[in-house]
């Protein structure tokens, strides 16, 4: 792995400082920003690139107080103590030479004397200056007058970009960097590459940045390293130690409510970190304003120096004057929460069990786990108890989560402690132990003793979402819709039966009935349980994507990853995995796997997370639509993890996944075959929109008798797209190569890329039949455009298309299993053949290509194919 770490192209600015330092009209340059930012890198790079005779002088806090300092070592020892000799004399040592580059580092820590020589070389123009300046540091009049008189010219040397700060980590690591913890070094650093530098070799120390499945992920808390700490704590020691206790104090709770922090710290203390530039004062959106770090690692570095016993009374005196005010928004309740915890005040439980419910309300797994973790200490009983294991299982803990439920006799609790106790302990067993048997008992007590209304309408709420993961969709969907209907419904029962109701309704058909309730979610915002308020957000865009409103399902994908703060990390890997989906219908496969790829790396856990197998099960498609077929079977043998009862929904797509892995590897009559069995399956189900898109890929892969099925089957199907699947069927049954280029128009238009193309390739070979060779080559171009959309995807049908042999779909498939090694008696039992008629088949196809044997012929067609080797 790389550990170099280089300059980034800044190609703007070095061209714009290297123009000032030799065009004839330019004294120079004044580089200013702040500390770590690449001032003095960028500098060197830019003068070392020049012809003239450089000289740099470097200044220090020392060096500020001897005259003539920064050029010290440029002093004839002979030299009068007069000033205007010691200047002469240094002036003539720098100037040595024709077409002088002077270069001051830290210029706002110049003596008089030397500033005074700078000032006069520029004045005089007798040679170029680059100056470099820290940021709100105070600066000697005579440099500042250098860019205020127009001598030298200004740059603002900002941070990196977000986009140049993952360049630069991902350059050092040497591959990707989940965008997840990217935001995190995004926020912690500020751009600065000094900073992202100390961060990145900090954490990599630690442990918590780490290479998972080929993703790059940061876990735990920030890191700084005794180098940067060294260097802030510096100028922390200049700022006095009443601001350092303002700054104490606001490390322990940032943001602060500037009233708070000047009660606490006094005005004079607070106003003197402003205007140091350590802290900044901004409104939060109302008429509070609130005072933060200027930058975040300052508040890292105090903490690291403050001991526990002074921080657990800090925290103290934060709470007595904090608790008095208004506590009317998840965060405020959330913050002084955590100061209760570690503070020494005695804890209000109820206060730390509300602030966990909004920490799991806002996705925060690990912070509701804290503070759950904490009430149930501090004898919040089974309501901490049953956040605390709902946050455990969330981020794969079932073991755990379960332990924590196993301490409760539900004998001995009423009917809301029942339902307390009884929907997370059931939900851990399904979905996470896969123990269908086990879940419907703890169900069946349910059912048997809550007779409440409210609290059955949960339970039954529950009872849906289990129906409909083991494909009675029928049965879940119209307990979900009766419950969604119930005015009275509390909402957790509103919001399972919304993500029973999300699962199903796309699935069956009815994707446009999903849009008013997920449009009542997302305003409502009531949710209490953040991650089924994701899940909703799922069904959201599955729903979009099944009734083809692909543009508002990628604005809807795109609003949904705004759950990634840094403890997060599931609710964002989810906000991946809808982001890859519609990626994955519209054909942008090398996108779709990039975001699925950090979703399921973020998903890693101790026990492996439900979430993985739809993910997995898109993955597989879209490697496979690129021809990685090895890739392809990695991901679907690692998605049988999730195979049963539980997750018998998505049994179709693994179905419809392992034909395009068929189809890859050239075994175009299994892919058929494959997808028809996804069909009847769903269609047994009531998946009908499912039903329709497997008749609509065996259609793509030579299948010409799904016409009549999906013409039914577009009547039953919300949206316009299994209108065009049927068409598409049709067209194919017909042979009729000029509806299926109209048809692969309107795939493109429905933005369907991989199914015009597909589309368009069929239509090629019927052109060519029929005589028309200009259609043909039109179609076929045309496929293969709309193919290097979708990153260069191949298909049986674009393989064809583009090298076109005259082997039928039976013939070739034989041949690529002839190239994987069988022998003639094992490819008859693969494809529930005769060896005769193998051997008839490659006969047949040795005689149309004049090859003589079947290895020759393997040779020939894998070559045309382009699946002889797995891409590198």
């Amino acid at each position: 792995m790389a550990r170099h770490w280089q300059l980034l192209d800044r190609r703007a600015e070095h061209d714009a400082i290297r123009s000032a330092l030799t065009a004839t009209d330019s004294c120079g340059v004044v580089l200013v920003g702040a500390a770590g930012v690449g001032k003095t890198t960028l500098a060197r790079t830019v003068t070392a690139s020049l012809r003239s005779n450089v000289r740099w002088a470097a200044c220090t806090e020392s060096s500020r107080n001897i005259p003539l300092g920064a050029f010290a070592s440029c002093v004839s020892p002979l030299a009068s103590r007069d000033p205007v000799a010691l200047v002469a004399s240094a002036r003539a040592s720098v100037l040595d030479g024709d077409s002088t580059v002077i270069g001051v580092d830290d210029a706002h820590l110049l003596d008089q004397l030397s500033a005074m020589l700078l000032h006069q070389i520029a004045v005089d123009r007798a040679g170029h200056i680059v100056a470099i300046i820290r940021s709100g540091e105070p600066v000697p009049d005579a440099v500042t007058s250098l860019w205020k008189d127009g001598y030298l010219e200004r740059f603002e040397l900002l941070p990196f970009s977000k986009q140049q700060s993952i360049a630069l980590v991902e350059s050092v690591l040497g591959g990707t960097l989940e965008g997840l913890s990217a935001d995190v070094m995004w926020d912690a650093s500020g751009g600065n590459p000094l900073f992202l530098r100390h961060l990145v070799e900090g954490a990599l120390e630690a442990g918590t940045l780490a290479d998972v499945n080929g993703v790059w992920q940061w876990r735990g808390r920030t890191v700084v390293p005794s180098g940067l700490a060294a260097l802030m704590k510096t100028r922390l020691d200049h700022a006095g130690p009443d601001v350092v206790n303002a700054l104490t104090l606001l490390a322990l709770c940032e943001p602060l409510d500037i009233d708070a922090l000047y009660e606490l710290a006094g005005e004079q203390a607070v106003d003197a970190a402003e205007a140091q530039g350590l802290i900044r004062l901004a409104p939060d959106g109302s008429r509070i304003v609130n005072a933060r770090f200027s930058h975040p690692l300052y508040g890292d570095v105090i903490r690291g120096h403050v001991r526990t016993g002074v921080a657990r009374k800090l925290r103290g005196r934060l709470v007595q004057v904090l608790r008095d005010r208004k506590l009317d928004t998840p965060v405020s309740r959330i913050r002084l929460a955590q100061l209760y915890v570690d503070s020494d005040q005695p804890v209000d439980t109820d206060l730390v069990v509300a602030a966990a419910k909004d920490a799991m309300f806002l996705s925060n797994l690990p912070l509701g786990q804290e503070l759950a973790r904490t009430a149930l200490e501090c004898g919040g009983g089974l309501r901490a108890a049953a956040l605390l294991s709902r946050a455990l299982l969330w981020q794969g803990h079932p073991m755990q989560a379960d332990e924590i439920l196993a301490r409760f006799d539900p004998a001995s609790l009423d009917e809301l402690q029942l339902v307390q106790w009884g929907i997370p302990r059931l939900s851990l067993l399904f979905w996470s132990m896969g123990d269908v048997t086990r879940a419907h008992e703890v169900l069946d007590v349910l059912c048997a003793r809550v007779t409440n209304p409210s609290l059955r309408l949960i339970v039954d709420a529950t009872a849906s979402a289990l129906a409909v993961h083991e494909n009675r969709i029928a049965d879940g969907l119209a307990a979900a819709e009766r419950i969604l209907a119930d005015t009275s419904a509390p909402d957790q029962a509103f919001e399972f039966a919304a993500f029973s109701a999300g699962l199903a309704m796309p699935v069956a058909g009815r994707g446009g009935d999903f849009e008013p309730i997920a449009a009542r979610c997302r305003a409502e915002q009531k949710a209490t349980d953040g991650m089924i308020r994701i899940m909703v957000r799922y069904c959201d865009v599955l729903a979009l994507t099944y009734v083809g409103q692909l543009d508002l399902a990628d604005r809807r994908a795109a609003d949904y990853v705004d759950f990634s703060s840094p403890g997060q990390f599931a609710g964002w890997a989810i906000a991946k995995i809808i982001a890859g989906l519609v990626a994955t219908y519209r054909g942008h496969f090398p996108q779709a796997i990039s975001s699925i790829e950090q979703a399921l790396a973020a998903l890693t856990a101790e026990a492996s997370l439900p979430w993985r197998l739809p993910a997995r099960l898109l993955l597989a498609r879209a490697y496979a639509a690129l021809g990685r077929s090895e890739q392809t079977e990695r991901v679907l043998d690692d998605a049988m993890e999730h195979a049963g009862a539980f997750m018998a929904l998505h049994e179709p797509q693994r179905l419809i996944a392992r034909s395009w892995l068929a189809a890859a590897k050239g075994h175009d009559r299994s892919a058929v075959e494959l997808s028809c069995a996804a069909a009847d399956l769903a269609d047994q189900s009531g998946q009908y929109a499912v039903a329709a898109e497997a008749l609509h890929h065996a259609a793509r892969f030579g299948d010409r008798t799904a016409a009549t099925r999906l013409a039914a089957l577009a009547q039953r199907v919300d949206g316009p797209v299994a209108t065009i699947y049927a068409r598409h069927a049709a067209a194919l049954a017909a042979s009729d190569g000029q509806a299926l280029d109209t048809v692969s128009a309107q795939f493109e238009k429905a933005g369907l890329l991989l199914s015009a193309a597909d589309s368009a390739a069929q239509a090629a070979p019927l052109h060519d039949r029929a005589g028309h060779r200009r259609h043909s080559v039109e179609s076929a171009a045309r496929a293969l455009r709309l193919a290097a959309e979708c990153g260069g995807a191949t298909t049986p049908s674009i393989r064809s298309a583009a090298h076109p042999l005259p082997v039928t779909s039976r013939e070739r498939e034989i041949v690529a299993l002839v190239a994987e090694g069988l022998s003639n008696r094992e490819i008859a039992k693969r494809l529930t053949l005769s060896v005769r008629t193998v051997e008839g088949h490659l006969y047949r196809a040795c005689t149309k290509l004049d090859v003589t044997d079947r290895d020759e012929l393997a040779k020939v067609v894998l070559h045309h194919a382009g699946t002889a080797t797995e891409p590198n």
